[in-house]
């Protein structure tokens, strides 16, 4: 009896003295954030050549009420969005949970039983609760690890909500100014295709009257129908892309073109975003790389956790119960009271399974790092893109510019001339297709040009900053 007293005594100094010395020890210490090769400036020109404008609030900037209402409207019924919505709230969950695996636990029971039993033949009645209480003692900081964990992955899913916001934005603007685009060139095609019509009715009378061969009046009737099967297939693009905002937006599409039929003022200039100096800024302007960036400090702290279940544990328990027993008049109290007991678990052999967990962890962190230098290549690639498709097509765009209406004042030109019949019909044709085609260009240069601002604004995050608070988190 007095060796296993003393055998008890030794147990429980050994628990006390790890208590003390090990519980703010952790067995292995944060991974450090890979380092992210990122050129000391950018490659491309920075469009800072006219008025900057802040990204978060530029779609108002460029004066169409309607684009902010569609996108509003697009993000209210985004499956991506849903998604990232369910994602930051399960997130937000697992944080709880793992906050409360550090806490005790406490477990009430009630219970109550009539009957006869051995040590009393006469019927009684026994009344029965307890308060149970447990608690592990994180010697080794795997709980907190595990919370670290969480809380990292909580902020990575805020960030993915953001990114989730500005790609369902980016995709309605390209899609809307698509539609804007596809419209200006059916009305250009319009105004060709009455054109042609004129020619081939002049040519058809022309030709009634014996002033022209038949050939040439044929060749006139076969531009018009060509022309007007160009507007067919034009107009055919152009429902597609409004059906295609239909469904991104979830406006009924009678709504969507009664609204779309109130012109808005064609912008000079969009509004230029700040670009910062420094490709490195990217890492605090971009919510996937925020987001990534947090995915591998969770990592980290999975690997903390993982190591530290190769090492001992502590639980300590409690009990507080009452018994009441009654039979005949007579009261009988039984309650009692425990501290403990304080359970010391010690892992000696598993077969390998920890340490196999353990290189796993190492497995999964090693693969979010490589991940975050990946997407930080990406962004920084996407922005040069984006830079370089600005600078290309501000570059293209007085030149197309003076083409398209240098061609339109040859093309008036010929067309006197061939009224006046000092110009034949395929010149005059010829002259038509190089004037359709600089104002094809044209409108296709405009719309690339929206397009390369949209991108930038993706690239750069959106406006999005690294201190953003969470969106649904309850002010």
């Amino acid at each position: 009896m007095i060796q296993r007293f003393h055998a008890a005594r030794r147990a429980a100094a050994l628990a006390l003295c790890l208590l003390a010395c090990g519980c703010s020890v952790l067995p292995t210490q944060p991974q450090a954030s890979p380092a992210l090769l990122t050129p000391p400036a950018w490659n491309a020109p920075l469009p800072h050549g006219g008025s900057t404008g802040d990204l978060a609030h530029w779609w108002q900037s460029l004066g169409d009420p309607l684009l902010v209402e569609l996108i509003a409207s697009a993000e209210s019924v985004s499956p991506s969005l849903a998604s990232a919505t369910s994602r930051l709230l399960q997130s937000r969950a697992a944080l709880g949970n793992a906050y409360a695996a550090n806490r005790p636990a406490l477990n009430a029971s009630l219970a109550a039983q009539r009957g006869i039993n051995a040590t009393s033949p006469t019927v009684g009645t026994a009344l029965q609760s307890s308060l149970d209480a447990s608690w592990e003692i994180d010697l080794f900081g795997a709980n907190r690890a595990t919370a670290n964990a969480a809380e990292a992955r909580l902020q990575g899913s805020g960030a993915q909500w953001h990114d989730a916001r500005v790609s369902v934005a980016a995709e309605t603007a390209t899609l809307y100014f698509s539609w804007r685009s596809c419209g200006k060139l059916l009305a250009v095609q319009q105004l060709d295709v009455a054109s042609r019509r004129e020619t081939a009715r002049l040519s058809a009378l022309s030709a009634q009257a014996g002033f022209t061969a038949p050939a040439v009046a044929a060749l006139a009737q076969a531009s018009a129908a060509e022309g007007h099967g160009r507007i067919t297939q034009q107009s055919s693009q152009c429902d597609s892309m409004l059906k295609a905002l239909v469904a991104l937006t979830g406006v009924t599409e009678a709504e969507l073109r009664q609204r779309l039929e109130v012109r808005t003022a064609d912008q000079a200039e969009l509004a230029l975003p700040a670009v910062s100096l420094l490709p490195a800024d990217l890492l605090s302007q971009r919510p996937d790389l925020v987001a990534a960036e947090r995915e591998v400090a969770a990592a980290s702290a999975d690997l903390g956790s993982t190591e530290a279940q190769r090492y001992p544990r502590l639980m300590l328990a409690g009990q507080l119960g009452t018994l009441n027993y009654s039979s005949q008049g007579t009261s009988t109290d039984l309650s009692t009271w425990s501290i403990g007991p304080v359970t010391l678990s010690l892992p000696i052999f598993d077969g390998g399974r920890r340490a196999a967990n353990v290189q796993a962890a190492q497995a999964r962190y090693a693969e979010a790092a490589a991940l975050l230098r990946a997407k930080a290549r990406q962004a920084v690639r996407e922005v040069e893109d984006a830079l370089l498709s600005l600078a290309s097509t501000g570059a293209q765009q007085e030149d197309t510019s003076a083409a398209a209406n240098g061609y339109a004042i040859s093309f008036n030109a010929t067309q006197a001339r061939y009224q006046a019949g000092s110009a034949s019909l395929p010149e005059l044709e010829e002259a038509r297709r190089i004037t359709l085609a600089a104002q094809t260009s044209l409108l296709q240069l405009e719309l690339a040009r929206i397009q390369a601002w949209i991108s930038l604004y993706r690239a750069l995050g959106g406006g999005w900053k690294l201190d953003a608070a969470d969106p649904l988190k309850p002010t």
